[in-house]
């Protein structure tokens, strides 16, 4: 590592002592040698405006790499421009594709530039057993990957239902965690009273899941600390932000999936200007952006305290967070909005093994399909949500199958097994408004295989096949045209430059939008959950139509 020595002037933000002073920062050999008060901003014969505000770096304390289809390398090339130092990685999704060896590749892949990566041991591989994943990862895997020095944390235990019940492996591995003295992430949508203190008192320490401040603040009464997450398309700052007025030390900032075009906009530093504008306390939501992961997590992650590594940003103001400049390890990463981390050449690993399909293996049967009251049940995606409702619908029939119906906005959606041949799983989605064409994707939570959605099974069928000649990506096919963005990297990854990813996958999301018709905000990411089992209420895996609450198979 080269050693970094300056120094640096401005408003230094004094978190924990909750005050701003114009102070001298020395930085030697990459570690904050010296920080000297200079005098007090707020005196009337200092200037603030022309001066830049030093602050610690932001961390993104629970995130999928791989939903920003980047590699962790050109990941943090975007990130720090963004001023994120760090990030608390969950690489459940390689897992769930390649096992061991994906979670060793994001490592790996991370140590390739100088950012702050934080992995944690996937706990939940297979997510369930109602799905086709390509690995799966036991206790004792699980408990080998905590002992790396480089994995900080048991990831989301989103097997709720398996704390509640003692589940032998599950409580393995959160015993294990404990064990080495690494906390254990959560994932409890919805849940509530005894059962939320159950799930917490077996030292489940965090969620992210919330869907309302009365679920949060139940949460927080028995001792969990809440992340409040807004990623592309999972959101829920505006239901949780009050709560930071009044738990400032247990609440923390996150993106969980931000697809590449996000990223470029904005990271951490978003979350932090809305909360501000919102009238929080400046001080409290740094704690949130930058102290307390560090501290839950005990993140090898400077503070700006005299003795850290020199991670830390300059900020234009502490408004709307505009960054001029990033450090870490003293090492300037990033100056306004240019990135000085450089792409790395990459050699993918994939599990990624099925033949094209034709438009005839996709048709449905009426006598196929479970009704209910003689009414077809109809996934209800929603916005800016992962939970799903399940619709009672009238079918639309084509002499003895099923089909979609643009007028009603009930289209067609399936699963393809990835990894072996298999019958494709059939089912019907509202809310994607496509009025042509259909759109696939391999990211598709959690066990990746490939979903689609589209108003015939031609153009369903010809989506899906560019996916499969890509080994893995995102496509889109109208009644002439069609666009791919390959992901080689576990069929979760480009292993291209990030701001041409970025470029690439903008272009795809606009046709979607403007072309085929999704009125969605982002209706690749809002697809990549609709196969998402553990967030209710009906979903479909490849092996059929899910029932969130009973957790079984219509």
């Amino acid at each position: 590592m080269i050693a970094h020595s300056f120094n640096i002037v401005g408003n230094f933000v004094d978190i924990s002592k909750k005050k701003i002073y114009y102070a001298e920062v020395v930085v030697s050999n990459g570690k904050i040698e010296s920080i000297t008060e200079l005098g007090d901003v707020l005196a009337n014969n200092v200037a603030l405006a022309p001066i830049n505000y030093l602050l610690p770096g932001f961390v993104d304390s629970h995130v999928h790499i791989e939903s920003s289809m980047l590699v962790p390398t050109e990941f943090a090339k975007i990130a720090v421009t963004h001023g994120t130092v760090a990030t608390v990685s969950d690489p459940h999704e390689i897992a769930n594709v390649c096992g061991m060896e994906g979670v060793e590749f994001m490592i790996e892949n991370g140590k390739e530039v100088n950012f702050k990566f934080n992995f944690g041991a996937p706990s939940c591989v297979p997510a369930t057993i109602f799905e086709t994943a390509g690995a799966a990862l036991d206790s004792t895997q699980v408990k080998q990957l905590l002992e790396k020095p480089e994995i900080k944390y048991l990831s989301e235990m989103m097997n709720f239902p398996g704390v509640l019940y003692n589940d032998e492996e599950v409580m393995k591995k959160i015993a294990a965690a404990h064990a080495l003295g690494k906390p254990v992430d959560g994932h409890a949508p919805g849940l509530r009273g005894d059962a939320a203190k159950q799930y917490i008192d077996a030292g489940i320490s965090t969620d992210h899941e919330c869907f309302t401040k009365e679920e949060a603040l139940d949460k927080l009464g028995f001792g969990m600390k809440i992340i409040i997450r807004e990623g592309s398309a999972a959101k829920n700052f505006e239901a949780l932000i009050d709560l930071l007025h009044d738990y400032p030390e247990r609440i923390m900032f996150c993106s969980d999936d931000k697809h590449p075009d996000s990223l470029v906009l904005g990271h951490v530093n978003q979350l932090c200007a809305r909360a501000v504008a919102k009238g929080v306390n400046i001080f409290k939501v740094l704690q949130a952006a930058c102290i307390n992961p560090v501290e839950h997590y005990k993140l090898d992650v400077g503070l700006l305290k005299v003795g850290d590594d020199a991670d830390f940003i300059i900020a234009e103001d502490l408004v709307d967070f505009k960054i001029k400049q990033t450090y870490i390890n003293g090492e300037l990463v990033a100056e306004n909005g240019i990135s000085f981390i450089k792409t790395k050449e990459c050699t993918p690993i994939n599990q990624f093994d099925c033949d094209e399909i034709t438009a005839a293996q996709l048709e449905i049967a009426i006598t196929d399909y479970p009704l209910e009251e003689g009414k077809i049940p109809v996934i209800e995606a929603l916005e800016g949500q992962l939970i799903t409702n399940k619709l009672l619908l009238e079918k639309t029939i084509d002499g003895d199958k099923l089909i979609s119906n643009i007028a009603t906005d009930v289209l067609k959606m399936v699963v393809v097994n990835r990894y072996h041949n298999a019958p494709v799983a059939k089912a019907f989605i509202k809310n994607f408004n496509l009025k042509q064409g259909a759109i696939a994707s391999s990211v598709a939570h959690d066990s990746h295989n490939i979903v689609a959605v589209g108003v015939d099974d031609a153009s369903l069928a010809a989506a899906i096949n560019l996916v499969i000649k890509e080994k893995g990506g995102v496509s889109a096919v109208s009644n002439n045209k069609e666009f791919v963005l390959g992901l080689p990297v576990a069929g979760l990854m480009s292993a291209g430059d990030g701001y041409e990813v970025a470029k690439t996958y903008t272009a795809i999301d606009a046709f979607v939008k403007e072309e085929l018709g999704s009125t969605l905000a982002a209706p690749f990411m809002t697809l990549s959950f609709m196969a998402l089992l553990v967030i209710p209420h009906l979903k479909l895996s490849d092996k059929g139509l899910f029932d969130g609450d009973k957790f079984s198979f219509l």
